[in-house]
């Protein structure tokens, strides 16, 4: 993998970080019935793991000589916490399955320190993913 390929590859989950910034933002701000306490805290303690990962892309997508995105990848349209959690989930396994991907990906290009953090971020998002699910469990 050449180092363009790789910004690229990066600039690509940087997108989908901020996606997930602004789908916790403002799904925690919409979210609604018995449950919105416990849904708003769950979706806003999630914004500052996904703000470090952003900022941990952006700084290397700069250190490798890129310019990084302000673009973020949509947010999908949810109306009900179930659908806004169901969105979540596939969120945060999307971002597990491009981060093992990358983390092969940088291995491949010499970066160990790259390809260590990535690793470490695809357990961060399989955490994620796994309290999702689990708050899903169930739902009817």
């Amino acid at each position: 993998m050449d180092k363009q390929a790789l910004i690229d590859a990066l600039n690509r989950d940087l997108a989908g970080e901020l996606q997930a910034i602004i789908q916790y933002l403002t799904y925690s701000a919409r979210v609604t019935g018995p449950w919105r306490p416990q849904l708003v805290q769950f979706m806003q303690t999630e914004i500052q793991d996904e703000l470090l990962h952003a900022q941990f892309l952006a700084d290397k997508i700069a250190a490798l000589g890129g310019e990084p995105t302000t673009t973020p990848r949509p947010v999908p349209p949810a109306a009900t916490p179930r659908d806004m959690l169901k969105a979540i989930l596939e969120a945060e396994l999307q971002a597990g399955r491009d981060y093992t991907e990358r983390a092969r990906q940088a291995e491949e290009f010499g970066d160990k320190g790259l390809m260590v953090q990535l690793e470490d971020m695809v357990r961060d998002e399989t955490s994620h993913a796994e309290e999702t699910a689990k708050l899903l469990k169930n739902w009817e």
